[in-house]
């Protein structure tokens, strides 16, 4: 009998229909939110299926170890959380989750993602620290509205090229991976960018419109009194 309670313990706990429906919860902006972390699954539950209108879905801190395809069917959900799990892969279906603007894949076990994950064409957000990964499928490049990505623990030797045809990209979280010193600067030159535009004076307000005026006498006198020999 003892044995038996102690295999059935190993297979983590099942989540029914009915429990599932209790931990649905309503943000402050009226999102709903079905949270099942800490519930000490092993399985993502199939039940999660009939919830097909919720927003967001928070699976971290259990003890699963795939992600099933039928997560492809929760084409409505925004906010993917998996953080703290025992994932190695991510399937191709998560490809289909088009409405995606969050996915926190952050401490697991993860050694490679599918190319799929490039077809995510509104995700902002993109967390896969924590894991082991020393690569990035090219299709990351695809993501134009990502703004942060965290690769933080991972195995990284160099910056992912992809990372550079990002336009949106705000942050990049590369901390305590083997990157090569020289590599480094060029992180730095990611995040950093700066961006010239031409404005109509007519549009600028009477503030901004005397900041350059005054900026721009400045620089002119500054190049008048040049030492010519510099």
């Amino acid at each position: 009998m003892a044995r038996g309670k102690k295999a059935k313990r190993s297979e983590g706990k099942t989540i029914s229909l009915k429990e599932a429906q209790s931990n649905v919860e309503v943000t402050l902006d009226g999102r709903r939110r079905l949270n099942l972390s800490f519930k000490g699954i092993s399985a993502v539950p199939k039940c999660i299926q009939k919830l097909s209108d919720v927003d967001e879905l928070d699976l971290s801190r259990n003890l699963i170890r795939k992600i099933p395809d039928f997560i492809g069917k929760c084409i409505n959900v925004t906010v993917l959380d998996l953080h703290s799990n025992y994932l190695e892969q991510v399937p191709v279906v998560i490809g289909r989750l088009q409405n995606l603007q969050v996915l926190n894949l952050c401490n697991n076990r993860l050694t490679e993602l599918p190319s799929e994950v490039g077809l995510l064409k509104n995700l902002h957000v993109l967390n896969l620290g924590l894991n082991q990964l020393q690569v990035l499928p090219p299709s990351i490049g695809a993501l134009k509205e990502l703004c942060r990505i965290g690769l933080s623990d991972n195995r990284f030797s160099r910056i992912p090229a992809c990372l550079s045809k990002l336009e949106k990209l705000e942050k990049v979280n590369l901390d305590r991976n083997p990157v090569v010193t020289e590599q480094r600067f060029d992180q730095e030159s990611l995040m950093v960018t700066e961006k010239l535009y031409l404005v109509k004076e007519s549009l600028l307000c009477q503030q901004c419109l005397s900041k350059c005026q005054t900026e721009s006498t400045e620089s002119v006198h500054n190049e008048d009194h040049k030492d010519p020999r510099t």
